[in-house]
């Protein structure tokens, strides 16, 4: 778990900001003071599926999370997000949504929300527990397919 924490909070992510070792099998521990208005996107792999976790600063200061992949395109294998600017893009439909809609959205064409309910916080972290990720593998099967 340890090993989580220092990935989130030393890397980047695929916003360029340098590369990520994959959390492989684990829960996922996000360092809050690697978040800012930058989405940082975090891969996972659970039993040979690749996912990615989203977590963004939105402007109110609250650290929202997501799996980076769409509610509604998410088996179009392009079902997932990019940040351009201040918005999150689907990279399927082209539906734009604001970092302060992450976490918040639930239904339509926006990124898939970790409630806070699912997760456990603390003073430094967020931690993604892996019995959720499992659960979540399934929205991942096609995810960033090319056709």
């Amino acid at each position: 778990m340890l090993l989580a924490v220092l990935l989130a909070a030393c890397s980047g992510g695929s916003d360029g900001g340098g590369a990520v070792e994959t959390v492989v099998d684990a829960d996922v521990v996000i360092a809050k003071s690697a978040i800012s208005e930058t989405a940082r996107f975090i891969p996972v792999e659970v039993d040979g599926t690749a996912l990615e976790i989203l977590a963004v600063k939105a402007p109110d200061g609250t650290i929202r999370t997501a799996f980076n992949t769409c509610q509604v395109c998410y088996d179009s294998g392009r079902g997932y997000y990019k940040q351009v600017g201040g918005e999150l893009v689907c990279q399927n439909c082209g539906n734009h949504f604001t970092m302060d809609m992450v976490e918040v959205e639930s239904g339509g064409c926006n990124p898939v929300p970790i409630w806070d309910e699912w997760t456990t916080e603390t003073d430094d972290a967020i931690t993604v527990p892996l019995d959720l990720l499992q659960e979540a593998a399934v929205i991942f099967a096609d995810w960033k397919t090319e056709y």
